[in-house]
């Protein structure tokens, strides 16, 4: 009779393999023999030096194809010696242990999940999972840097930060983004890296973690040295570290969980060591989502307190927490001394260098040809820059993965919108219950061990996914916070799915073991709990199910729940249109049916009327001359209502901003074709008298006053729509096409002042011409401004030119010295800066707050505005020649007014910024002055 091999010690067994040198995959190999029985093979892995030996009395045997230590075997072909040390060993080196944990890491976080996202990576083959270090592409903040330096003009200073500055630059930093948007993966790629400098990888170190970010040449900066890292996921501790509900948690309870998540890994003996180390050296601990813990309404506070704690107790390491932006800023997730910073979506270069490495690792892995890899690279960018809804999609690094996964294994093809790219996907991810599952028979051939699930159940898939999508539309409408996937209980996904089977019962055990090992459309987040793979598939699937009953249903509860229901409607819109055009109107109606009635109209009218313009935007916006009269009014009405959305401040300033991109795509009615898209029905075509007098200029020891003659400054930036009309008149070249291209409404960027000052005189022009036109039929206007405006440009005593700092400044500022154009204190939401959580330029007359003294709009955030002053020394002079408009481009010329994105103190009305005149910027625009100014002086 054999005898049975002895239990194995496998945490002591694994950390001795680890001390002699093992690799994951040899190691692997080892214990899953062990776990088989010690008569399986163990050669499969590349196991080159294995020595066995004993101590403390152990008893060591060894022959052809076996090695025995203390009773455990292992067989197989093993060439060489197998190391299997005794109980009485001697504890592996802190330094053994601290690679183990550090190899363990880099294996958690190096490989890029696709699981529910793309179903040819098979889970159980880590060879075939993506490297991250192969397809990762730096990511962008929305913060900008701070610093002014003596020779660069502040407007370049104010680039982007990447997330890896960010953390350099705040020991305590809270990342925040939107789902999809690279928060995890971020998190995955840093502990990697950190983790390979430690332990000289080649291909994940701090060369790799620094390396420049798409379209820069500078590489990322990183101070803090390779700091160790440590990974928690706040789901998993809220679930099985937290404390009974209404008691306080401490740091003590994240650490233990911390330790117990070592010892699940066989690491129990580095815990201490660890803890010793980040208490004396420091090092870096990542807590990734704050705002995805079950529960989180009530078990919000214990989190914070523990995250805030840990924080306390380890003083000398860096932290990073990651969230998603809504629910940390709204929702109570706010931890005192953290930094924030929120991801910045994909640009063009961040798009193509990922496609770029996406085509070239699937070249490396066999699964693309080498030979196409690249011309598939290229047709992908290609229709992604080609497309502005691809390209919407593609901003989001989650779905930019999804693009390329279905580019690369459906031949080529893309859906063009987001709801149809989820439905693809939904249909692969159904695929994996789908496919039955074959394995060897005793007879050399092939049996079915296990049938797809809705040929296991006696149904079709159309049933399967109808459970889906109720139990998807239950669980979002369920969830206790906005925030994540919802918890879906696994006695009743098994419930639902067993009443579907037409024929004999079914084992509900077998059925839960399918479900678990085919994660498909479902993931097991936890002993009898699923989840969908990703919010962006529950808010879907709700989505479905609402189409059912579209669209009283639907838009009755996102009238009530915009923030809850808002994507789901979207989704649901966009599904429906594909059945039939009329469906969107119909939306429409039920969500606003009739114009705004009172100054200020509830806020269930205003979010439905809002809701309604998202809806048609994002399914797709017919043609507006194409359409029959009754639809024509119904677009009337919602015009109507979004040009008081818009300046609405109720509504949050991303909600503002996104009715600003309805309206251009409704055909701003603020703006008339005939003027060159100058504002319409004004007497002055959106311009504002600044009159005669005396104001206080600049701040502290450099305040002096200055007089200037009235003038006429426009009331916003000029916009793409009016520089677009100046290209089409003219055929003015340098500005890109794709900024020409996008909403007419936001102000223009990428100008240069001479692009600025060559608009500027042909405006100029027309405006001279208007005035002829006026003289002609007596037309001066009914005040005394008006006529002035008119009859100066007639005469030549008023010209069209870029305003002067000075003329900026006052218009301001007043003649009461405030700080900013609304007061002397910074408000958030009266300006598209940092603060208002836009990232990017804002349809004008979005922030009626923060009007001048004189009635001048977004003079501070936005966009840097380009002046026509050179920048010199105060004090300022108007008849020094800085106002001379040499073409030298060594002659820095002023910008003023901060842009989106820029900190408080930054969008102040004296902040002086400079720039050479031939630069061009995504954050430079400019706006237009009538005044007594010739261009020949």
């Amino acid at each position: 009779m054999t005898r049975k091999p002895a239990a194995v010690d496998f945490v002591q067994l694994r950390a001795t393999l680890v001390a002699q040198g093992l690799n994951e995959t040899q190691i692997a190999a080892v214990l899953a023999s062990l776990e088989g029985g010690g008569a399986k093979a163990v050669a499969k892995a590349p196991v080159q030096k294995l020595r066995a030996k004993a101590r403390g009395g152990s008893a060591v045997a060894q022959g052809k194809g076996i090695a025995a230590v203390r009773g455990i075997a292992v067989g197989g072909d093993v060439k060489g010696d197998v190391v299997l040390e005794g109980r009485n060993r001697r504890k592996p080196a802190e330094k053994d242990l601290e690679e183990a944990y550090l190899r363990h890491l880099a294996g958690e976080v190096g490989a890029v999940s696709l699981s529910g996202i793309d179903p040819s990576v098979p889970n159980s083959d880590p060879r075939e999972r993506l490297r991250l270090e192969a397809v990762y592409t730096g990511l962008e903040t929305t913060s900008q840097t701070a610093d002014r330096s003596a020779q660069e003009p502040l407007w370049r200073d104010q680039r982007r930060l990447s997330a890896i500055e960010m953390l350099d630059r705040h020991p305590r930093l809270v990342l925040l983004g939107d789902p999809g948007s690279g928060k995890s993966t971020f998190v995955h790629f840093l502990a990697l890296c950190l983790a390979g400098e430690r332990l000289g990888l080649a291909d994940a170190n701090r060369t790799v973690l620094t390396e420049p970010l798409p379209g820069r040449e500078e590489r990322q900066s990183w101070n803090r040295g390779k700091l160790l890292p440590v990974r928690v996921i706040l789901r998993d501790f809220a679930a099985e570290g937290l404390p009974a509900e209404g008691k306080d948690a401490t740091a003590d309870h994240l650490w233990r969980f911390v330790a117990r998540t070592l010892a699940k890994a066989s690491l129990g003996d580095y815990s201490p060591l660890l803890r010793k180390r980040l208490l004396a050296k420091g090092g870096l601990i990542l807590l990734d989502g704050l705002d995805e813990v079950p529960l989180a309404h009530k078990r919000r506070t214990q989190i914070c307190q523990a995250v805030e704690g840990l924080a306390w107790a380890f003083g000398k390491c860096r932290f990073l927490i990651t969230s998603r932006t809504y629910a940390y800023r709204n929702q109570g997730w706010r931890l005192k001394g953290f930094e924030e910073a929120e991801l910045a979506p994909f640009e063009e270069a961040q798009i193509e260098r990922f496609v770029d490495r996406w085509y070239e690792h699937m070249a490396a892995l066999g699964r693309v040809d080498a030979k196409d890899a690249e011309g598939k690279a290229t047709l992908l960018r290609r229709a992604i820059s080609g497309s502005d809804r691809l390209r919407g999609l593609a901003e989001r690094p989650l779905l930019l993965t999804l693009m390329a996964s279905l580019h690369a294994w459906r031949g080529g093809s893309l859906p063009e919108r987001r709801e149809e790219l989820y439905a693809d996907a939904v249909r692969l991810l159904l695929d994996l219950w789908e496919r039955n599952r074959f394995g060897p028979d005793p007879k050399g051939g092939l049996r079915l061990e296990q049938p797809s699930l809705s040929a296991w159940l006696s149904t079709d898939q159309d049933a399967v996914r109808r459970v889906l999508e109720d139990l998807a539309f239950e669980a979002h409408a369920a969830q206790p916070d906005l925030a994540g996937t919802a918890d879906i209980p696994e006695d009743r996904l098994v419930g639902r799915l067993i009443r579907l089977k037409r024929t004999e019962e079914v084992d509900q055990t077998k059925l839960v073991e399918y479900l678990s090992q085919r994660s498909g459309l479902l993931v097991a987040r936890a002993e009898g709990v699923y989840t969908l793979p990703h919010r962006s598939f529950q808010e879907y699937l709700a989505a479905c199910r609402l189409t059912r009953v579209y669209p009283q249903e639907v838009a009755k509860l996102a009238r009530e729940d915009p923030d809850r229901w808002r994507e789901v409607l979207l989704l649901a819109a966009a599904k429906a249109k594909r059945g039939a055009e009329s469906t969107i109107w119909s939306l429409a109606e039920f969500l606003c049916s009739r114009v705004p009635d009172r100054p200020e109209p509830k806020f269930e009218e205003a979010w439905g009327a809002h809701l309604a313009g998202l809806a048609l935007v994002d399914a797709g916006m017919p043609d507006l001359e194409e359409l029959d009269e009754a639809y024509k009014a119904r677009v009337e009405m919602l015009r109507t209502w979004h040009q008081r959305l818009i300046r609405d401040e109720r509504l949050a300033p991303a909600e503002r901003a996104a009715a600003g991109r309805t309206l251009a795509a409704l055909r701003d009615p603020r703006f008339d074709p005939e003027y060159w898209f100058l504002p319409k029905d004004d007497p002055l075509l959106g311009f504002v008298e600044i009159p005669e007098g005396r104001f206080r200029m600049g701040e502290d020891d450099e305040q002096h006053d200055v007089n200037l003659p009235a003038y006429y400054l426009a009331c916003w930036p000029v916009t793409v729509g009016q520089f677009a009309e100046f290209v089409s008149a003219t055929g003015h070249e340098g500005v890109p096409a794709e900024y020409l291209a996008r909403p007419e409404n936001e102000p223009v960027v990428m100008v240069s002042w001479h692009d600025a000052f060559a608009y500027a005189r042909w405006l100029g022009e027309r405006l001279r011409e208007e005035a002829g036109n006026r003289t002609k039929a007596s037309g001066w206007g009914e005040k005394a401004g008006e006529i002035a405006f008119w009859q100066g440009l007639a005469s030549g005593d008023l010209s069209v030119s870029l305003p002067s700092e000075a003329e900026w400044e006052k218009a301001a500022r007043g003649e009461d010295g405030r700080i900013y154009p609304w007061g002397k204190e910074h408000e958030t939401g009266l300006a598209n800066d940092g603060t208002a959580g836009i990232g990017g330029v804002s349809a004008v007359g979005c922030f009626p707050g923060g009007t001048s003294p004189y009635g001048v709009e977004e003079l501070s955030g936005n966009v840097w505005e380009w002046t026509r002053s050179e920048y010199r020394p105060y004090p300022y002079l108007i008849t020094d020649g800085r106002q001379d408009l040499g073409d030298s481009d060594s002659s820095r010329r002023v910008l003023r007014g901060g842009a989106f994105g820029s900190e408080p103190r930054n969008v102040r009305c004296a902040v002086r910024g400079r720039g050479v005149p031939a630069n061009r910027s995504a954050f430079i625009g400019f706006r237009v002055v009538v005044a007594p100014f010739r261009s020949d002086l």
